[in-house]
């Protein structure tokens, strides 16, 4: 494990520098708003897109230290659990492209979701945040399209080289100045600032006790803006 070297004191530029070339891999992405994720999958079979899993249920940890370097430094430290368990590093790019969400990952597959978690406490990392989703995947082309359910709405995810992401934008009939840039957690905290939710952790339990409709605030996150 590359990220495990007296964690305290470890830095973004430390790992970075441990591993230059792995870092050096880019996830370039943008999302979509889709209340009705239907007429989307339907498009999608039509375009001659291959379903790579059903859809399945997300459990994902973000860890920070205590003095929250990771999250100062826009870094995000991650343990998934789905039908495999995947142990993931973000970190912001070497160069900005404002039409994409980039950044760099380091991602591992482990065997134990529960002896990695005690890891990363062990090192010192806490849980920071808990959040859920229900996610299906496609590959078209170059692509990995992902049709999420979150506990505030659905969404689709175009993965892939820019050029690639910009095609399948054309092919799905949606509008690129619709695109969403934020993460699923930057979506949550500004929903949670504005809609003042009593909890952090973005679950579909937690989400049952206030009825939110992504609807009323999609135009604060769209590029367009509300225009």
């Amino acid at each position: 494990m590359v990220l495990l070297t007296n964690t305290l004191s470890l830095t973004t530029a430390a790992i970075v520098a441990y591993c230059p070339q792995v870092m050096d891999h880019l996830e370039i992405e943008i999302k979509f708003f889709i209340p009705d994720l239907a007429p989307i999958r339907h498009r999608l079979r039509h375009l001659g897109a291959v379903c790579t899993g059903q859809r399945g249920f997300e459990h994902n940890v973000r860890y920070e230290a205590d003095d929250n370097r990771l999250l100062k430094k826009r870094c995000l430290l991650r343990l998934r659990k789905d039908r495999t368990t995947t142990l993931t590093f973000k970190s912001p790019p070497r160069k900005i492209d404002t039409r994409f969400k980039t950044y760099r990952e380091l991602e591992v597959g482990v065997e134990d979701f529960d002896t990695m978690d005690a890891i990363l406490t062990a090192l010192g990392f806490m849980h920071r945040q808990v959040y859920e989703k229900w996610r299906e995947t496609w590959q078209l082309g170059a692509t990995m399209i992902c049709l999420d359910d979150l506990p505030f709405g659905s969404f689709l995810e175009i993965e892939g080289p820019a050029e690639a992401i910009m095609q399948r934008v054309g092919d799905l009939r949606l509008d690129w100045d619709r695109r969403i840039l934020s993460s699923y957690l930057g979506l949550f905290e500004a929903l949670r600032q504005k809609e003042s939710f009593p909890f952090t952790d973005v679950t579909f339990d937690n989400f049952n006790s206030v009825g939110i409709r992504f609807e009323s605030w999609r135009r604060l996150f769209e590029t367009a803006k509300g225009e």
